[in-house]
């Protein structure tokens, strides 16, 4: 019997993150601090708003690229969060999530063998959607030394006649990093200079707690160079709904709608309905959620520093990305240990590319109550691993 499968599916591996998981859903009494998913529930005004639309009969399919009541919420939403202009006709559409619309950027943007720019530590699939849409991933290895941030130095010497686009992974997932408008004001030269394009995921825009978010399409030249993607899961707490949306110059966004159509024809209508509510509805509760993350942030990072784990500050996202080099083990064997002996289940820095070695990422889109818990038994283990070590020297 032929082989049924292809190739280039077989040989790209399963996501790291969910190694773990597996192992936690059967583990009585374990605490997992692994899964970037916010614990408040979606808020109510927000549920209503989906809820209404059912009781209307509001089943149906939407157009293609969305809602226009949508559209055009994300239209003002860019223009009083960011400061940029989009129309909501031709320039943005509505996806599955942020995921979907990464897939189908690269998808409508690269041709076979260009290559795509991938700073890591990042988000499990640039890589992967890169090498589905025909495109070789170059890996572009950050650095706590510079706060995980792409610097244009480092960018410049991965750019080759045949580097296309940049991935822009900020704020970030898994360090927690975050460029300012600075950073990227460096980087720009280096992406006019080598006429490249940007693929901007902001899906934790609103997660940042020092100063205003920046995007790369709000410096001068960047905006006609860059799909913006954004979305509702992290922000508002709608991970379920699946949905999010992405902006960017005619010219791609139509191919990006091409592909869309086909593959899945449109967002959930309950979703875009309940989206249009949170957009402009939504500021307070964004506002209340950063306020909890902000504190469990400064706690997590307090407690490691205490344990004599060294940890940058991250000021993005809701993750923690501590450096676990000086306890000689790789970051596998220490989150294998940390799950077998205390039930504490977290992600190694490899999951998120190579360069994660020697670091954890801890989430804490959990309860100060659970990481309180999780937090004393990851001391145990620091604390009996230490005790160990220096009964071995003496």
């Amino acid at each position: 019997m032929r082989n049924p499968l292809s190739d280039t599916i077989v040989n790209i591996p399963p996501s790291g993150i969910r190694k773990f998981f597996d192992v936690v859903s059967e583990m009585k009494g374990a605490i997992s601090l692994g899964v970037g998913e916010p614990d408040f529930d979606t808020p109510w005004h927000i549920r209503e708003e989906g809820i209404r639309s059912l009781e209307k009969g509001r089943t149906f399919y939407t157009s293609n690229a969305g809602l226009k009541e949508l559209k055009v919420e994300i239209c003002r939403y860019l223009k009083r969060r960011q400061n940029l202009d989009y129309d909501y006709n031709s320039e943005v559409m509505v996806t599955v999530g942020g995921s979907e619309a990464i897939d189908i950027a690269l998808r409508a943007m690269v041709n076979p063998g260009e290559e795509v720019l991938i700073p890591q530590p990042s988000y499990v699939s640039y890589v992967p959607c890169t090498i589905l849409a025909g495109g070789k991933p170059v890996v572009i290895e950050l650095e706590e030394k510079d706060q995980f941030r792409l610097t244009p130095e480092k960018l410049e010497e991965k750019i080759t006649p045949a580097t296309k686009i940049l991935i822009l992974p900020f704020p970030n997932n898994p360090t927690g990093a975050v460029m300012e408008k600075e950073d990227l004001q460096a980087i720009a030269g280096v992406i006019e200079k080598h006429d490249l394009f940007v693929i901007s995921d902001e899906i934790y825009s609103e997660l940042t707690y020092r100063g205003k978010h920046v995007s790369i399409a709000e410096i001068p030249g960047m905006r006609e160079r860059t799909v913006l993607i954004n979305g509702f899961s992290k922000a508002y707490a709608m991970t379920g709904w699946r949905l999010g949306y992405a902006a960017a110059p005619a010219l791609i966004l139509k191919q990006m709608l091409k592909i869309h159509q086909f593959a899945i024809m449109c967002a959930p209508t309950t979703s875009q309905y309940a989206a249009v509510d949170a957009l402009k509805n939504g500021d307070e509760d964004i506002a209340r959620m950063k306020e909890a993350y902000d504190e469990r942030r400064r706690y997590l990072l307090a407690e490691f520093c205490s344990m004599g784990m060294d940890c940058f500050e991250p000021y993005g996202a809701f993750y923690m990305f501590p450096c676990i080099k000086r306890f000689g083990m790789s970051s596998d064997e220490f989150a294998t240990r940390l799950l077998q002996e205390e039930k504490i289940a977290v992600v190694p820095g490899t999951a998120f590319g190579d360069c994660g070695e020697g670091y954890l990422r801890v989430s804490y889109a959990y309860s100060l109550e659970d990481l309180r818990k999780a937090l004393a038994r990851i001391r145990r283990f620091v604390e009996r691993f230490d005790q160990n070590a220096g009964q071995k020297e003496s």
